[in-house]
């Protein structure tokens, strides 16, 4: 595998609302053709909210609106790698419930990824404003157990982990379950800094230092972005490039004065690889690396 591959990842809207940028594809078309237009740009892994709460009483999620958008997006990349999101701030919902949709859309064979969140925390304030309010009233949380089922589910599947970290114990604990066998073959870590959204580390240097001092000797692929930031902009994605990470950018991400689109933020993303003398890895190449 050619070593100057860099796995491009495009997360196209979270929950960013039109009225924050109206270039933010909301309706399952829409993710259809932005998914479409990064993936022919050079990304090779693209991840997607539908228009159903973060935070709900019960979590569930349903896959259908995945499957609209992701039909169009594997008859032409067969090989990309999709993957959802899950609900969050639910109590005493069993984890075969909310993370049930990602478990049909693997079974299904769709995406060739799930979504596995090892750990809880408080989303955080937004920083903004006299007195910041909190993004989310309830943390977000996952316990050790659900942990292990999603992980394995996944292995059952035929699927790859990507692996969310939103703190420095959610890759702790990853790390963990990987020395013991309980992380499935093609995992990617998706080392998350906190932007205008506080939580976890700021996207710095010395932040990003941390993280690849934990990750050191596992051999698990890894990846940054910025929550509410630029991923570009802070110097973040050049500074993994030079650790031997990949890069995450879009529209669930990106804050700041301007109103890109998804397709110009990979473009800021792949003008950085260039400068390295990198390349975007292509869908199949991207799969390899994640497979070791």
């Amino acid at each position: 595998m050619s070593t100057d591959a860099v796995i491009v990842e495009v997360a196209v809207n979270g929950t960013t609302t039109r009225e924050a940028n109206p270039h933010v594809p909301r309706t399952p078309a829409e993710i259809a053709d932005d998914m479409l237009a990064c993936l022919a740009g050079g990304a090779a892994i693209a991840h997607n909210h539908n228009d159903e709460p973060m935070f709900t009483t019960d979590a569930v999620h349903s896959p259908a609106p995945y499957v609209e958008a992701w039909t169009p997006v594997v008859e032409q990349y067969p090989d990309a790698l999709l993957y959802p999101t899950m609900g969050a701030g639910a109590r005493g919902i069993p984890v075969e419930r909310k993370w049930g949709h990602v478990e049909e859309l693997a079974r299904r064979g769709l995406g060739g990824m799930t979504l596995v969140d090892p750990g809880s925390v408080n989303v955080g304030l937004l920083d903004s404003g006299e007195c910041a309010p909190a993004a989310a009233a309830e943390p977000y949380q996952n316990s050790i157990a659900d942990t292990e089922y999603m992980f394995r589910r996944t292995g059952e599947l035929g699927a790859r982990p990507s692996i969310s970290i939103f703190e420095p114990g959610f890759l702790r604990t990853t790390l963990t379950l990987a020395r013991h066998g309980r992380v499935p073959p093609g995992a990617m870590v998706k080392l998350y800094f906190g932007g205008d959204l506080q939580f976890g580390l700021p996207p710095t240097e010395r932040a990003l230092d941390a993280y690849c001092e934990l990750l050191e000797g596992s051999g698990l692929p890894w990846s940054v972005a910025v929550l509410g930031g630029d991923v570009v902009g802070s110097g973040l994605a050049a500074l993994a490039l030079e650790r031997g990470g990949h890069v995450r950018v879009g529209l669930e991400d990106y804050a700041g004065p301007r109103r890109p689109t998804n397709v110009e933020l990979l473009d800021e993303v792949l003008e950085v690889l260039t400068a390295a003398g990198r390349r975007p890895a292509t869908c199949t190449e991207a799969r390899a690396i994640l497979d070791g």
